[in-house]
């Protein structure tokens, strides 16, 4: 019988994986439209996020609608903090103003496909200490991350570009068994973002990065 801890992560990953629907429809929709998209859908979340920590009916109502899908930090009363949802759609609102199209697409598929992989497996099958989390579930995480550099779109399908994918893919691998306080919807796609960008910059400079928006 699975655990019921177990299970309820499994739920929320369930939901969460829901979110690869943010790239994929926004590789095919221009910049400004997927803003117009995403900012309405975070601010009303972030602002009932927030709400539950000065209204009892609206805490009242949320907790008994989405707290069997919250963690044991995201529910600390002496604590404002936002949950996962709220910064995942923070996080995709920051990669689309931030980054070019193929830089969000990838780094953002990274983030919902790795994370789950990594706190499904971490979480069942764990056993080795690897800075914060569990080796088996960083391995995870790594595994799937190559999977999504070979199948998120290339300028030329260069070697150099896959090269650069992996290399985010492994920084974003340890940037997530790393304890810190800044939440890892946040910390995951804006390092390997900023990884496969400076990657394209330094290693190949000729290739136009916003050739997809």
């Amino acid at each position: 019988m699975m655990d019921p801890i177990y299970r309820s992560e499994v739920a929320r990953k369930a939901i969460h994986f829901c979110s690869l629907s943010i790239p994929i429809v926004y590789f095919f929709i221009p910049r400004t439209t997927g803003l117009m998209l995403i900012v309405p859908v975070m601010l009303a979340f972030v602002i009932v996020d927030l709400a539950r920590y000065f209204s009892v009916p609206i805490r009242t109502w949320y907790y008994g609608t989405f707290g069997w899908m919250l963690r044991k930090h995201e529910t600390h009363e002496g604590t404002i903090r936002l949950n996962g949802a709220s910064y995942v759609l923070i996080s995709a609102t920051l990669c689309i103003l931030i980054f070019p199209k193929l830089v969000t697409v990838i780094s953002f598929s990274v983030l919902i496909i790795c994370d789950l992989t990594a706190a499904l497996i971490g979480r069942r099958f764990g056993s080795h200490r690897f800075l914060g989390k569990s080796l088996e579930g960083s391995l995870a995480f790594f595994l799937s991350g190559i999977a999504v550099v070979l199948a998120t779109p290339k300028i030329r399908h260069d070697p150099l570009e896959y090269a650069i994918g992996f290399t985010a893919v492994a920084i974003g691998a340890c940037v997530e068994a790393l304890s810190v306080s800044v939440d890892d919807n946040l910390t995951i796609p804006l390092s390997v973002g900023l990884t496969i960008w400076a990657g394209y910059y330094l290693l190949l400079p000729g290739f136009d990065i916003y050739y997809f928006g």
